[in-house]
């Protein structure tokens, strides 16, 4: 009798306290969380667009471990590339040591930020610095605005720029003169790290000669579904992204009339797309155990195994999704991880 008594009073417990998150999810509101406002015809207003830039600096100055340059790629649709390069080059034998080309997609969920963004700015840097290679920052245009495939478009657009500078005698000089055309990595975050596993495919059937994608440094890739996983219920109150929000997030990003189920967000479904998913290069996966997508990741992952792709995983016991936006220690020891990948 008191066992029962215990099992009814854990079970009002448990209803409560599930029925308190429910009421306070509710009334939650995805766009305040994002600085968004939602206007009548279905566009945001971007309250928090005025976030810290970075001017580029394409000439070194004492100190300068990274300089960086924009470059237009297309007029018409206004997108373009921030260039890194690391100051001090490596040499072999007097000759400065060709670098690894790092084509880079930065996070915000398809809806924020820009290469010139500081966040974007400083991660580009630490890449170009640590590893140390030329590193490719594509804009590309963002939800609701512009909905996908328009970035994944766009990244491809970038990465066809990359090789069109190659193969021009008056291309770009920091890709001509300090670049290896063989040793080229598609590098993304969150959403980057989805729009740079869709290029490659994009890519797989495509001459880029004399650009070579040897593999993709997939960053706590943003992948979603309709049906709920673990890690969603887990941390649906997440503080970082919250599950009203990634649901918000794909809402904007994805084609209308279509729903999380899409390949576009969840890749793990079958159809015919995975015959391009078994062309896509070796990739390096990283994800963090508090993230609220790390179960879609470990999913991913699987898949890819299923579909042939050479596959490196490291997930951390510990963390949360983009905490390495947030603490510098870990944004070293995940570049850290991708120099491991790129130069190994």
């Amino acid at each position: 009798m008191h066992l029962s008594n215990n099992i009814r009073l854990n079970t009002a417990y448990h209803f409560l306290k599930q029925s308190k998150r429910e009421q306070k999810m509710s009334s939650f509101d995805p766009y305040a969380h994002l600085g968004f406002s939602k206007n009548p015809d279905g566009t945001i207003t971007r309250l928090l667009s005025k976030s810290p830039t970075v001017e580029a600096n394409p000439e070194p100055s004492p100190g300068t471990t990274v300089v960086s340059k924009d470059v237009t790629v297309n007029a018409e649709k206004k997108t373009w590339v921030r260039i890194f390069r690391p100051t001090k080059l490596p040499s072999n034998d007097n000759t400065v040591a060709r670098l690894p080309i790092v084509i880079y997609f930065h996070n915000g969920g398809f809806v924020l930020f820009t290469p010139n963004g500081i966040d974007s700015h400083k991660k580009c840097s630490l890449i170009a610095d640590d590893v140390p290679s030329i590193v490719v920052s594509a804009y590309f245009r963002l939800a609701p605005e512009h909905r996908l495939p328009t970035q994944y478009q766009d990244a491809y657009d970038a990465v066809l720029w990359v090789k069109n500078q190659l193969n021009n005698p008056n291309g770009e000089k920091w890709l001509r003169d300090y670049g290896d055309p063989s040793r080229c990595y598609l590098y993304g975050s969150d959403c980057g790290a989805n729009i740079a596993f869709n290029v490659s495919m994009q890519t797989a059937d495509t001459d880029l000669k004399p650009l070579r994608i040897r593999g993709l440094v997939l960053n706590q890739p943003m992948f979603g579904g309709k049906k709920r996983t673990g890690s969603e219920l887990k941390f649906a109150a997440d503080q970082v992204l919250p599950l009203p929000v990634l649901d918000l997030l794909w809402s904007m990003a994805l084609p209308k009339g279509t729903d999380r189920d899409h390949r576009y967000c969840n890749p793990m479904v079958k159809g015919p797309h995975h015959d391009n998913v078994k062309k896509v290069a070796k990739c390096l996966v990283v994800g963090f155990n508090g993230d609220i997508m790390v179960d879609r990741q470990q999913e991913f992952v699987t898949m890819l195994v299923k579909c042939g792709v050479q596959v490196e995983a490291r997930f951390d016991q510990v963390g949360f999704h983009d905490i390495d936006m947030v603490d510098p220690a870990r944004a070293s020891a995940v570049v850290n991880i991708a120099k491991d990948f790129i130069l190994g």
